[in-house]
C-alpha cells in the first residue's frame, strides 16, 4: 500500500486515539516455542492501551515496560506465572499503524512469527481497518538525556529539536559475521516510514548459534521461512535479503516494538549502538525512574511527517 490508509489522514484521527474496526486473526508457529498458535486482534475502548490475553490461561497481560520479565532474544511480558513472549513484532506493527487500544488474544506462549517481520501484522491491521475514538492521544516528551550501557553497547533517549513532534531514530550494529558487518540507519519514525522502511525486515540468526539456542529451549520454531540465517559471509536463504541493510532495519523494528511498551508515543530522539531487547527495556525503566527526564503531553499530529 502506497502512503497512509485513508482513515488515517484526517486531522481528527491524527489527534484522537484509534482502535480496530473489526476483529481479525491468523494462525502460525511460535519462533521460540515451536508451538502452533492462533492470534486475534480485537477492538478496545479508549485509554485501554494494548493488552495481551492468554486465552488458554484466561489471563490478561498489559503491554508495559514494567511487565517485561525476560529479554533473551525476544521481549517477554509476564503476569504472575503467565508469560507471553516475542511481543516485539506485534507491538511494532500496532505502533507503526497508529493503534492505541487493542486486545491481542493468543492461545499459546507467544504470537506466531509468520515471516519473521512485522509486515504480515501490518497487513492484518489494514484489513481490519481503524476507527478514531473520542479520547485525545497523548505523548511522552523526552526532556533530558537518559542513557544505559553494556560495554560498548548503549541506548539513549534525548530531547528532540525545538518544535519536533515525533521520534527520530538512529541505530548502528557491528557483527563479526561478514554478511552482516557494520550497518547504520537513521530515520524519522512515522506510519509511512515504518511501512516502507522497516516493516518487511526479518529477524535473523547466526548459523553457528542455532543448535545452542535450541538446546536452551529457544528458536524451536525457527526456519529459513521465518528468519534470515547467516553463516559467516553467506546468507543461507535462497532468495537472499529483502534489502542490503535488512539486519539494521530489523534491529530498529525491534526497537520500535520495545519502545512502544512506554504506552504512549515518544517525542524526542532514540540513539543506539549494538542495542537489543535488554538495553531497550532498561532504557524505558531508566526514563520513567527519572521524573525530570519526561513529561506527558498532548502532541501535535505525529503521523503525517514524511507521509
Amino acid at each position: 500500500m502506497d502512503g497512509l490508509p485513508r482513515d488515517l489522514v484526517s486531522d481528527e484521527t491524527l489527534w484522537c486515539q484509534q482502535t480496530l474496526k473489526a476483529p481479525i486473526g491468523c494462525v502460525g508457529v511460535g519462533l521460540h516455542s515451536g508451538c502452533r498458535v492462533s492470534l486475534t486482534f480485537r477492538p478496545a475502548p479508549p485509554d485501554h492501551g494494548i493488552v495481551f490475553r492468554r486465552t488458554d490461561l484466561g489471563i490478561d497481560i498489559p503491554a508495559r515496560f514494567d511487565r517485561v520479565v525476560d529479554t533473551r532474544l525476544s521481549t517477554v511480558l509476564g503476569e504472575g506465572s503467565a508469560r507471553i513472549g516475542t511481543v516485539e513484532h506485534v507491538m511494532a506493527a500496532l505502533a507503526g499503524c497508529g493503534i492505541d487500544n487493542a486486545i491481542v488474544e493468543v492461545d499459546g506462549p507467544e504470537p506466531p512469527i509468520l515471516d519473521g517481520s512485522a509486515a504480515p501484522y501490518v497487513f492484518l491491521l489494514d484489513c481490519a481497518g481503524r476507527v478514531p475514538q473520542e479520547a485525545p492521544r497523548s505523548a511522552i516528551e523526552i526532556r533530558r538525556n537518559v542513557r544505559v550501557t553494556d560495554g560498548e553497547a548503549f541506548a539513549e533517549l534525548r530531547p528532540g529539536t525545538p518544535g519536533s513532534t515525533g521520534l527520530d531514530m538512529a541505530l548502528s550494529i557491528d557483527f563479526a559475521a561478514a554478511a552482516i558487518g557494520r550497518q547504520a540507519l537513521s530515520m524519522r519514525l512515522t506510519q509511512h516510514s515504518f511501512r516502507h522502511e522497516l516493516a518487511r525486515a526479518r529477524t535473523f540468526a547466526l548459523a553457528e548459534e542455532i543448535e545452542q539456542l535450541r538446546a536452551a529451549g529457544l528458536a524451536r520454531g525457527g526456519s529459513l521461512e521465518n528468519a534470515v540465517v547467516v553463516d559467516q559471509a553467506k546468507v543461507l536463504n535462497a532468495a537472499g535479503l529483502r534489502m542490503p541493510d535488512e539486519f539494521a532495519r530489523h534491529k530498529l523494528l525491534d526497537a520500535v516494538g520495545d519502545l512502544a511498551l512506554a504506552r504512549a508515543p515518544l517525542v524526542g530522539r532514540f540513539v543506539a549502538h549494538r542495542s537489543g531487547h535488554t538495553l531497550n527495556n532498561r532504557l524505558l525503566r531508566a526514563l520513567f525512574a527519572d521524573r525530570l527526564a519526561w513529561r506527558q503531553s498532548a502532541p501535535a499530529p505525529l503521523s503525517v511527517a514524511a507521509a
